[in-house]
């Protein structure tokens, strides 16, 4: 039994999450192909990996799958996601309730601020920690289903509490856009809860990255109408400037 070949096989699966026989083959030629599958069935004993038809999993990977998809939309577009978050910390965030919406974009907002003096409204677990961590001593979690693909709460209990809240200003994230469907996203509940905050704030800010622009999910919770300012992190079409100068909308 080589170890070093067997810890070599096992970190590039757990780095992968998955791997074929012919991929590991390939980073060992001098090995034959029994011996690789001896290999994998060991770490299959050690509880490292599962076999599978033509090849191995990682454990983790089949435990963690919706952890590494957030994990994956969180360094999506990051460049765009630094550039909203630039332009977000203009706002006076230290005046009234601030909600702070789910998602990647609205957390790459929160882990820019000094949110000390902020009284802060979340749908987020992640985002509630991060405003712990930012020295946020009056945040409101609010309760509700938790969507592990995008760690957001929802639901009629969270609707219920946002109907009870005050809100200065909401920054709100969007799945998608166009001229035709307004401001959309994949989860009725989410669709709901991002409804119901937009009908209780003074200010509601949406923050999209451009990558969104033409994209039609099933649930419109927005139009451009409802809001006050669009953040995004390049310039729009001619076409969507005139929608939003003629609902009023301040594009930034």
């Amino acid at each position: 039994m080589n170890n070093e070949r067997i810890s070599a096989i096992n970190e590039c699966i757990q780095s992968k999450g998955q791997v074929h026989l012919n991929d590991l083959q390939k980073l060992f030629p001098d090995v034959s192909a029994m011996t690789i599958r001896r290999d994998i069935d060991y770490l299959e004993e050690q509880g490292q990996v599962v076999r599978t038809r033509g090849g191995a999993k990682s454990i983790s990977h089949l435990t963690h799958p919706k952890e590494d998809v957030y994990q994956k939309r969180a360094f999506d577009n990051i460049d765009a996601k630094n550039i909203i978050a630039k332009k977000a910390l203009d706002f006076n965030f230290s005046e009234g309730a601030v909600y702070f919406d789910s998602g990647t974009t609205v957390t790459n907002i929160v882990k820019n601020l000094n949110s000390k003096d902020i009284f802060a409204i979340t749908s987020a677990p992640n985002i509630a920690m991060e405003l712990c961590r930012g020295g946020c001593d009056r945040s409101v979690l609010l309760g509700g289903n938790l969507n592990r693909d995008n760690l957001a709460v929802s639901g009629a209990s969270a609707v219920a509490q946002i109907e009870n809240i005050n809100i200065t200003t909401a920054f709100i994230g969007a799945s998608g856009f166009s001229l035709n469907a307004g401001f959309t996203i994949g989860n009725i509940d989410e669709s709901e809860l991002k409804k119901a905050a937009i009908a209780k704030a003074s200010c509601v800010v949406i923050v999209m990255d451009s990558s969104k622009l033409g994209k039609n999910l099933p649930f419109t919770f927005a139009s451009l109408d409802d809001i006050d300012y669009l953040l995004t992190n390049k310039e729009l079409s001619e076409e969507i400037i005139k929608a939003a100068n003629d609902a009023n909308v301040k594009i930034l």
